[in-house]
């Protein structure tokens, strides 16, 4: 007879599974200019260590050079192979509990869950409140902008789980974020969900405080400093500037449902005294130029874009509205990506192109 706990847990994982898993002999998917290697489908180096480190159960990962259901395959794969580590675990974290007192008749008290931000990248940026839920947690859920640095602050005996999100591939689907998150609560265990930036913007932590509030699981959310405040002040950019902007907007690049073109807001967003931002933007930013100029905004408002800003890898490139996709594409610029459009960034000491009077903006 197994406790509720696990048999729930068991019932929620059971999902995750499918025909395509290496558990069946059966698959039913192309594999075109595919390629099998023995490490983790994590996207950053350091990844497949860390995934050894905590001994879950993997074996081989296949990578294609396109778009195919092939890649849902492939993620279901990766859930039926730690499947055993993850139930083991619960099963770890219930003793633990019973041992503690906090259980009875097989129910534990649910584990408290923090939604933690940890910045832009530059882990001196975290908070003290932060860094102490991070030592003291007994599993982390971490995104792919979480770096290296910030994990090393975990405690020897918490578990680290990845379910970060990059274009073209999932390690998670949202929902199965939830049920993960709802899981190991309901084992009795503090659970940490890092998010890079802040939780709270463009991070989907809102859905998973509601969802996990609505199951009766405590939620704690840790802010961040968002990658908007943390690079702009690394570049000397005030986001507002008195008679320069009055205002600071955040937007997404990034379709919900998908597409090229999800930047429906241009025009209301193409504000010369305000300061625009834009996550998620690199491959939609092209189109946002064309449309922002067409709405009004000038075609030598200072723009730049940061690759891996506050971090040793950071690239940036600063350039007129006009010129900066063509400079993202010359220079290559990848994913994670930060836009700045607005005068304000003139006001960089490493702004690069030279005025022959004295700035406008430095009169104002």
């Amino acid at each position: 007879h197994q406790p509720k706990t696990h048999m729930a847990l068991l019932h929620k994982f059971s999902s995750f599974t499918s025909p395509t898993s290496p558990l069946t002999p059966n698959r039913r998917f192309r594999q075109p200019n595919c390629t099998i290697s023995s490490t983790s489908p994590f996207t950053e180096k350091h990844s497949s260590e860390r995934y050894q480190r905590d001994q879950w159960v993997y074996q081989k990962t296949i990578s294609c050079n396109h778009d195919t259901p092939f890649g849902d395959s492939t993620r279901e794969d990766d859930i039926a192979l730690q499947l055993p580590e993850l139930k083991k675990l619960v099963q770890v974290l219930k003793k633990k509990r019973e041992s503690e007192g906090k259980c009875s008749e097989g129910k534990c008290v649910p584990g408290d869950v923090f939604l933690v931000g940890t910045g832009p990248g530059d882990p001196e940026l975290l908070t003290v409140k932060a860094v102490r839920v991070i030592k003291s947690a007994d599993l982390l859920l971490y995104d792919r902008l979480v770096s290296n640095d910030v994990l090393d602050l975990v405690g020897p005996n918490a578990k680290l789980l990845y379910v970060g999100k990059t274009a073209g591939y999932h390690s998670r689907t949202q929902e199965e974020i939830h049920e993960l998150l709802l899981s190991f609560a309901e084992a009795g265990a503090t659970v940490v969900r890092l998010k890079g930036g802040d939780p709270l913007v463009f991070g989907r932590g809102g859905e998973e405080m509601d969802f996990l509030q609505q199951q009766g699981i405590h939620v704690k959310v840790i802010p961040g400093i968002t990658a908007a405040s943390g690079i702009a002040a690394e570049l000397g950019i005030p986001l507002t500037h008195r008679g320069i902007a009055n205002s600071v907007r955040f937007l997404t690049g990034h379709s919900r449902k998908g597409g090229s073109d999800p930047l429906f807001v241009s025009e209301n967003a193409a504000d010369p005294d305000s300061t625009l931002v834009v996550y998620m933007g690199l491959s939609t930013f092209p189109s946002l130029s064309q449309k922002l100029m067409h709405h009004g905004l000038s075609p030598h408002t200072p723009a730049v874009a940061i690759e891996r800003g506050t971090t040793l890898q950071q690239r940036t490139v600063f350039a007129e509205l006009k010129d900066l996709p063509e400079k993202i594409a010359s220079t290559g610029l990848e994913s994670p990506t930060l836009l700045i459009i607005g005068k304000v960034v003139e006001l960089s000491p490493f702004w690069p192109i030279p005025t022959k009077q004295e700035s406008s903006l430095m009169q104002a």
